[in-house]
């Protein structure tokens, strides 16, 4: 069965390669469904996929496409692995890429790139998956600096906006300065190592009799990695002006997927994160600091994408600190929980915007609920979600990074649990000057206010049904159950056995 996987980084390729090549002749409606169809088709395979691993053995796979390089004793396969992070991962692109490609069939449409803007991002979807399904740190790479292309070529789509060339320029080169730090770490692992392969690198790790300093510098290069990628402070000011992209690819991009890539390398890398805890208190640092600033920064924004985007950026501080207290499932578990509700918020954003004109000034709007009721309920959704009220997704996830953190540092805990509440309080903020309240733009735009079509408002319902009940798969065990994404990953986890590759 796993000789499907090659097939679903392949149906994102040929997308882009149809809508690239043809995107001045295909119609508009063949253009946005051939964008979704190859999506969907990459979620099915997932699916199946990830169904057969969770009845059948629990064991990795790696399968070998070619020997890429093979220069002395550097020995490099264009290889995938599939396991349980990947395929956790794989889901998430996969299925929420699949209603956010739909969403912007309707969000897209008076676009005159309408074609070219499907294929560029069936070409992110294409690398995002080589990135999380790569086999070794350097496949990685290719999928990291793909996606960083990606983000590049979608922040600055309106290209006769000088603005949103500068802020496309600015994450690119941003984003440059963490992937120097990635590609010393892994000339530092090869020489350290001799290898990239994942399950070459881990093994030698644990039996490394070396200078400790050794590992710390590996992991400390890959951090550096994972914060431009993952918009860490220092290197995070890229991803607010990042907002200039279309909505939908900041729900895909800089929200759901791409900025939760150096979350997903710093887990796959747990191995070597446990061998370092100086490495470990430094992410703890960054990710706490970085959540108190960017949520005290949301509460005085009043673009309606600029106080999602530090929100975002604040959640992902979440997500670091509970890798840096050794939470990697955890970190997982609150990913998979943002890009729910994240999306969910983006993408109800987008339909605010395009009610409004393009209007994104919190302080024009208002009273909003009465003319748009689904915007308004699936956006109360995503606001409890982040917020962490019971029983929404994000109320499990964050109450577990905050128990996980306090394991380690009472002060982490503390400002952690500020940071909570200020995001609350942002998003409330947010939500009130939006949906309640009277309308407070021009009479042009209340008179033209209007619900988005089904194709934008169904992706909307969808994401909101996954806010509401996509943590239950991580209840905590005081309640008598099993925490089924803890154990589901608990293989590849440092604290648990280390799942030996099948090559086939």
């Amino acid at each position: 069965m796993e000789k499907i996987a090659w097939l679903i980084p392949l149906f994102p390729l040929i997308g882009f390669l149809i809508l690239g090549v043809g995107f001045q002749k295909i119609s508009k409606t063949i253009g946005g469904w051939i964008g979704c169809l190859t999506i969907l088709a990459s979620f099915i395979l997932t699916g199946i996929l990830f169904a057969g691993f969770i009845d059948g053995p629990k064991q990795s796979s790696i399968q070998s496409l070619f020997n890429w390089i093979d220069a002395g004793s550097l020995h490099i396969a264009f290889s995938i692995q599939i396991d349980q992070l990947s395929l956790i991962m794989m889901m998430i692109i996969t299925g929420i890429g699949f209603l956010i490609h739909v969403y912007s069939i309707g969000y897209m449409h008076d676009d005159p790139g309408y074609a070219k803007f499907f294929s560029y991002m069936n070409l992110f979807v294409f690398f995002m998956l080589i990135l999380v399904m790569g086999s070794n740190y350097v496949m990685m790479f290719i999928g990291w600096e793909g996606v960083g292309l990606c983000s590049y070529l979608l922040i600055g789509f309106w290209n006769k906006n000088h603005d949103y060339n500068d802020a496309a320029k600015k994450a690119f080169i941003m984003n440059r300065i963490g992937d120097l730090g990635f590609l010393l770490g892994i000339f530092l692992m090869f020489m350290t190592f001799g290898s990239v392969e994942f399950g070459k690198v881990f093994s030698e790790a644990k039996s490394y009799s070396g200078s400790e300093s050794t590992i710390t510098w590996i992991t400390i290069l890959l951090f550096i990695g994972a914060m431009g990628k993952s918009a860490q402070i220092p290197l995070h000011t890229w991803l607010p002006d990042a907002m200039a992209g279309p909505t939908p690819v900041s729900a895909l991009i800089h929200a759901a997927t791409m900025v939760t890539a150096g979350i997903y390398m710093v887990a796959r890398s747990n191995i070597l994160y446990a061998l370092a805890p100086i490495s470990m208190d430094m992410i703890l640092i960054v990710g706490v600091v970085t959540g108190f600033i960017a949520a005290t920064v949301g509460l005085y924004q009043n673009d309606i994408k600029k106080v999602l985007a530090y929100s975002t950026l604040s959640q992902l501080g979440f997500m670091f600190a509970a890798a840096g207290a050794g939470a990697f499932s955890t970190s997982i578990f609150h990913l998979m929980t943002h890009a729910f509700f994240k999306a969910l918020l983006f993408l109800a954003a987008g339909a605010v915007i395009h009610s409004m004109g393009g209007e994104q000034d919190i302080r024009k709007m208002g009273g909003l609920k009465k003319k748009l009721p689904v915007t308004w309920i699936v956006f109360l959704i995503g606001t409890l979600a982040i917020s962490g009220l019971p029983p929404f997704a994000g109320f499990f996830s964050k109450d577990e990074i905050l128990i996980k953190v306090l394991e380690n540092s009472t002060l982490a805990f503390v400002i952690l649990g500020i940071s909570s509440i200020i995001t609350a309080v942002y998003m409330f903020r947010l939500l009130f000057l939006v949906f309640l309240g009277n309308f407070r733009g021009t009479h042009d735009q209340e008179h033209h206010l209007h619900e988005s079509p089904k194709i934008m408002t169904v992706p909307l319902m969808l994401l909101a049904l996954l806010s509401a009940v996509g943590g239950f798969v991580g209840i905590p065990a005081l309640f008598g159950t099993k925490h089924y994404l803890s154990n589901f990953l608990q293989p590849l986890m440092a604290n648990g056995l280390i799942a030996e590759n099948e090559v086939s």
